[in-house]
């Protein structure tokens, strides 16, 4: 839902048009507040927005990595670049939705991780390759479940949820595979993770295209997106209005778990094995992702776009270190810094202080 600057203003009570005033009640009595008009969206205001100074650092990243290094510009490199980030992308969808929701979910990597044993429980035990996919989703879905209950049921933090049963997932994905791993998947995860669209698009960035669209639908033009933002800016006064907070609540934890169902799915076929560090470490890169494209940590405020633009200028921050030979523990640090700025500036440029 875009940002409403709207403002409703009581009218004086020594107003002709005020309930107080002798004409009110009458055939011309309006209403006791005053709805101002949006104001139009200028130059300043255009370069004020948060995705758009999102659009021109992934600009200064894409050209300083094409000065930098060498291949970088080349349009086959560019489209493999998109591997590092589709599968991270998918889940970052749903965690915009949670975190504009006022919750999160930190379990996402071992929900990843206990889908993607599953899957290979599954082709062990027989299941046709086409139906790895379904069983990727239902413990997606499943595991997404157990976090929604606990929140909306019993009350419980969300953060406290999800760091106990990312640990419980993950646990349970190391002792079923021990010190082993799930190889020989069939081709059509092959396929899927590794393939390409006319030979040169990935199809997991089309995935990942498709969903961030059809999500940017539903959040920005859907009573269902705007009920979320409600929820998100006051859930009490959302819930006076009728809106049904638990249920978008749960809604979201089961849709989250699916698509890191579904991220598994696309990863596993990708590496084409299951490992006990499958994913390990991905849920910080999901969350910097979705506060770096605007999302509000207080809830009520952000957009796919923002997401998106995010994902993007992530991807190719990272992309063009690991083309630099930079170690994976360096990104590790500058992902860190990222979340940490991405927090702080708003706040500091708002000149806040924080209270002691």
């Amino acid at each position: 839902m875009t940002a409403t600057n709207t403002t409703a203003k009581p009218d004086s009570p020594d107003s002709p048009d005020s309930p107080d005033s002798p004409n009110a009640g009458g055939p011309a009595a309006k209403s006791r507040y005053t709805i101002l008009d949006q104001p139009k969206l200028g130059i300043k205001g255009v370069l004020g927005k948060w995705e758009t100074l999102l659009a021109l650092l992934f600009l200064l990243a894409f050209v300083t990595n094409g000065m930098l290094l060498e291949h970088f510009l080349d349009p086959y490199n560019l489209a493999d670049g998109t591997f590092n980030f589709s599968e991270k992308a998918l889940i970052a969808l749903p965690m915009a939705l949670l975190i504009i929701c006022r919750e999160i979910d930190i379990s996402v990597a071992g929900i990843l991780a206990l889908s993607s044993v599953a899957m290979g429980l599954a082709m062990n035990a027989g299941f046709p390759p086409a139906s790895l996919l379904f069983v990727a989703l239902a413990t997606g879905v499943a595991c997404g479940t157990l976090n929604g209950v606990l929140v909306t049921r019993f009350g419980l933090p969300a953060i406290v949820v999800t760091i106990g049963t990312v640990s419980l997932f993950r646990g349970l994905a190391s002792v079923v595979l021990g010190d082993k791993a799930f190889t020989g998947y069939p081709q059509v995860m092959t396929d899927w993770g590794q393939g390409y669209f006319f030979d040169f698009i990935p199809r997991e960035f089309v995935i990942l295209l498709v969903f961030a669209a059809i999500f940017a639908f539903v959040l920005h033009a859907t009573r269902w997106g705007r009920r979320i933002y409600a929820i998100g800016n006051n859930p009490i006064a959302a819930r006076f209005s009728g809106i049904e907070v638990d249920r978008y609540r749960m809604v979201l934890f089961m849709l989250t778990g699916a698509m890191a169902g579904l991220a598994a799915f696309l990863l596993t076929g990708r590496i084409g094995s299951t490992r006990p560090n499958i994913a390990m470490g991905w849920e910080l890169e999901v969350i910097t992702m979705v506060i770096l494209g605007g999302v509000s940590i207080a809830g009520g405020a952000g957009t796919i776009g923002g997401v998106m633009l995010a994902v993007l200028t992530l991807g190719t921050v990272t992309y063009g270190l690991s083309m630099a030979n930079i170690p994976g523990i360096y990104m590790t640090i500058v992902i860190g810094l990222l979340l940490l700025v991405t927090i702080a500036l708003p706040r500091l440029l708002r000149g806040k202080k924080v209270a002691k």
